[in-house]
């Protein structure tokens, strides 16, 4: 399951070409930068909702709306019909594909996201590929870089794969689902229509259609009546 054609369906995305060749779908987030250097021809037909701020290296589809307070600093690639809520922050390298939404105080690096992606507040996206209709939840974090030294590895089925990135978040499938504030880690994987509950946190790879998910136990007790003063 680490090969795009796992993970994705190329269809749903007008920028299937830089998977072309890919053993790992990780290695296309190592040719993005060549990838927008060389299909990014800039041009706006969004409709800007207030004022946002774009950068001259970005291409933006028709029938998007950009919200007042966005940044988008390029290179960037923006699809057709999106949401760019209030407050969100495209740094460099990214591509949008159509039909998605991308929330208000988000922040997205290096990243790819297929069509119909949703993800509408408060996370952080960088190095990490979105599979169709793949979806996260409010305060998701996908952390991108080890705090120990050397390249992000995957581990499967017994055997350790060095991707070659010191920076590399998760890469999503397809329909995937992850809760409210769950972290994923370095290097995570998560196959096609998987679900991740609220508040976990993940490292490695998920098969598709699993669920991962806290065993957390909530104590409650009585709640005691308060005393006068």
């Amino acid at each position: 399951m680490l090969r795009p054609a796992d993970l994705f369906d190329l269809r749903q995305t007008a920028h299937a070409a830089l998977f072309e060749g890919c053993e790992f779908a990780w290695e296309a987030l190592a040719r993005l930068t060549d990838y927008l250097a060389t299909h990014l021809q800039p041009g706006l037909r969004n409709h800007c909702d207030g004022v946002a701020w774009i950068g001259k290296d970005v291409f933006i589809g028709e029938g998007t709306e950009v919200e007042d307070g966005v940044m988008i600093k390029g290179p960037a690639i923006i699809g057709s019909h999106c949401q760019i809520r209030h407050g969100a922050y495209l740094r460099e390298r990214v591509i949008i594909g159509d039909h998605c939404i991308v929330g208000n105080a988000c922040e997205f690096k290096h990243a790819v996201l297929f069509n119909h992606c949703v993800v509408p507040h408060f996370s952080y996206v960088g190095d990490s590929i979105l599979g169709h209709a793949a979806h996260l939840g409010a305060g998701v974090k996908i952390s991108n870089l080890k705090i120990t030294s050397g390249h992000v590895r995957v581990e499967l089925d017994g055997r350790s794969y060095d991707t070659g990135l010191r920076k590399f978040g998760a890469l999503i499938g397809d329909h995937a689902n992850v809760g409210c504030n769950a972290v994923l880690n370095p290097g995570t994987i998560l196959g096609r229509h998987t679900l991740v509950y609220p508040n976990v946190n993940w490292r490695g790879v998920l098969p598709e259609h699993s669920i991962a998910k806290n065993r957390a136990v909530v104590e409650v007790i009585p709640r005691r009546a308060a005393t006068s003063g």
